[in-house]
This record gives C-alpha cells, sequence and structure tokens, in this order.
C-alpha cells in the first residue's frame, strides 16, 4: 500500500496529484487499462469513492477514458473520438472531411532564442522544423510551421513523418510517448506572401488566420511550439468556450 500524506489538500486531490505521476512516469501507456478503483483504493490506502473522484476530475480533463463496462484508459490521440480534438477548421456549408497531411520537410536547426525562450529550451538547443500542408478535399487550406525540442523526439526523420496515416499528435504519442495536453493559441489575421501563398496556392495579399499554437503535456512542460496559415474562404476556425 502506497501512503498518502496528510495534508491540508482535500483527500482526492492528493490521489489525483498520484494518478498524474504515475501517468507522467509512463507507468501506464496512452490506451492502456489503468487498475481498477477497487485496486487504486487498496494501493493508496483510500475509499473506492476517494478514487472515483479523483478519476472523474482526470476524465474531465481528457486525461483518462472511462469506457462502460471495460474500465478506465489513458486517454489517447489515436482514438477517431479525439483523432482531431486540437482540430478547428471546418467547413462553412459542406459536412465536414477529414484532412490529408504532407509533410514536406523537417530540418534541424538551432533554435533562436523566440523559440527557445516559448519551448523554454536553451537557444543553443537543437529543435526539429517540421513543414507540412493540410488538404480538404485536395484543396491546400493549412501551411504549418512546427518546432519540436530536438531531445524529446530522438529520431524523427521525414521518412517516419511519411509512413504515418493518422495525426501527428498521434505519431509523436505513439513513437516518443509524448501527449499533447493543452495547448495555448494566438489568431490574428495576416496576408499571404512568399512561401505560405505558394504553397496554399493563392496570390499575395489573400486574407489568411495565422495561429500559434504552444502546447503542453503533463506539468504544462512545453513541447511542440507551431505556426499555421489557414485558408478560410470557405471554412471557418471554431471553438468551444466554456
Amino acid at each position: 500500500m502506497q501512503p498518502v500524506n496528510p495534508t491540508f489538500s482535500p483527500l482526492y486531490q492528493q490521489i489525483k496529484g498520484l494518478l498524474l505521476k504515475s501517468l507522467q512516469d509512463g507507468e501506464w501507456k496512452p490506451g492502456e487499462l489503468i487498475p481498477s478503483e477497487t485496486e487504486l483504493a487498496v494501493r493508496y490506502g483510500v475509499s473506492q469513492g476517494t478514487v472515483r473522484k479523483a478519476i472523474d476530475e482526470l476524465a474531465a480533463e481528457n486525461l483518462v477514458d472511462r469506457k462502460q463496462g471495460r474500465g478506465t484508459f489513458v486517454a489517447t490521440h489515436n482514438e477517431a473520438k479525439s483523432e482531431y480534438r486540437f482540430l478547428r477548421l471546418a467547413a462553412d456549408e459542406e459536412p465536414s472531411v477529414k484532412p490529408k497531411s504532407t509533410y514536406l520537410s523537417v530540418e534541424r536547426v538551432r533554435a533562436s532564442s523566440q523559440i527557445a525562450k516559448l519551448l523554454d529550451i536553451k537557444p543553443s538547443d537543437s529543435v526539429f522544423v517540421v513543414k507540412r500542408v493540410m488538404r480538404f478535399d485536395g484543396v491546400p487550406r493549412i501551411f504549418d510551421e512546427i518546432w519540436l525540442p530536438a531531445s524529446q523526439y530522438k529520431g524523427l526523420t521525414l521518412d517516419r513523418l511519411q509512413q504515418w496515416n493518422s495525426t501527428l499528435y498521434g505519431f509523436l504519442e505513439s513513437s516518443f510517448n509524448v501527449r499533447m495536453l493543452r495547448a495555448n493559441e494566438h489568431i490574428k489575421a495576416v496576408s499571404a506572401q512568399g512561401e505560405h501563398a505558394s504553397i496554399l496556392q493563392v496570390g499575395a495579399g489573400t486574407p489568411l488566420l495565422l495561429v500559434e499554437r504552444l502546447s503542453m503535456t503533463y506539468a504544462d512542460k512545453p513541447v511542440e511550439l507551431r505556426r499555421g496559415w489557414y485558408l478560410t474562404d470557405k471554412f471557418s476556425y471554431r471553438n468551444e468556450l466554456y
């Protein structure tokens, strides 16, 4: 039995913290079944109700997924319902279609001071710069530049990305055990220029949305920075606020 230290925080919050540590340490991998509430109650020396309340909070934060009659699983980006959880572009009139990603390049470079600050790494540290285009019904709609700390993604290559047939976050989770839990975004209107206009096949000056996203894993550690140029003439950037 793993003891829980008496503190001023509610007991279920302490259990939640211990479960988070097990998730962060990789004791249970994405998609894996975690121990039952009964087993966890014995492990931590608390009631089953306390464990249930802790798991309820993890489920509300999309960290675990309860499945009726099967148990509780570590949430994964490789399931259909969460596959495009972070993709907010949707057609204005037509039914939503799945995008197709084409990875254009992967380059290892030294992080600039700005990129290093956002990713909380040293300016001398290496990052992978990934460029890709996302097409909807064959039409390029998103051009992404993505920065990934090289120390976190050792062995990343263009060939590996091109062979993957699902989402980028699913790839990073499956290949490097890095799970994106939340993200901060900044959005502004810009005009298409140079490379962005060429890849999106639009004229210079075409209105675009620039979406900058910083994605975090456990303990709010930054693990991805991306800048995406979105063509929204027939699509909208949609979000849900709670």
